[in-house]
């Protein structure tokens, strides 16, 4: 929890609390349904809370902002930006059901009323969003197929609406289609520790 303070240092109690909250729920939940590696649970704030929140150090959301997390697997990037952002609208996506009912349970345990967890595939979402978030789910090229629709005309962020997702490695090869366009941060620019090394946030206006 501290890794989250060092770099959020403005939460307000109740964020601190329900970040707080999710290393014993994520635990519990785990044993009985494996949505993050077992050997990486102990890692969970610094590589699954804090790696989600490199996509609030890239915008800051303004209130009323709607944002769907496709292919959220138990609640990530969804959950910890839903908690960083209480005025924004969340919708969690994922075709796994026993995934999505862990992020359901994490977000009734610890009071998220902004976040909705729904078990659906990307291309049954009929919903307009100002962004799409994900984090390494498929090539950038097929999330921009499936979720293009998905993208609202209305604006009212920093950034034009698009999609924001978090990459590891070599990012290259799938956004040359979008070179002209695409913006890509190192997440080792906002956090020191070793593992953000060679991790982007890759934004793709639409």
């Amino acid at each position: 929890m501290e890794i989250i303070e060092k770099y959020f240092p403005q939460l307000t109690d109740t964020q601190r609390q329900q970040y707080d909250m999710l290393d014993a729920l994520y635990r519990d939940w785990n044993q009985k349904i494996n949505v993050i590696s077992r050997k990486d649970i102990d890692n969970l704030y610094m590589h699954h809370v804090l790696h989600s929140l490199a996509i609030a150090k890239m915008l800051t959301f303004r209130p009323g902002t709607k944002i769907l997390d496709f292919g959220t697997g138990g609640g990530f990037p969804g959950i910890p930006l839903a908690i960083m952002f209480p005025q924004c609208r969340f919708k969690l996506i994922d075709g796994t059901g026993k995934k999505i009912r862990v992020a359901h349970e994490v977000a009734q345990a610890i009071g998220l009323k902004n976040c909705q967890p729904v078990q659906l595939r990307g291309e049954e979402e009929k919903g307009q969003f100002d962004f799409v978030v994900s984090r390494a789910v498929m090539p950038l090229p097929d999330l921009m197929k499936i979720t293009r629709k998905n993208i609202s005309k209305r604006q009212q962020n920093a950034l034009p609406n698009g999609i924001i997702c978090l990459k590891g490695g070599n990012v290259q090869a799938e956004t040359q289609p979008f070179r002209n366009i695409v913006e890509l941060a190192d997440v080792s620019q906002w956090f020191s520790e070793e593992w953000f090394k060679e991790k982007y946030c890759i934004y793709v206006p639409v």
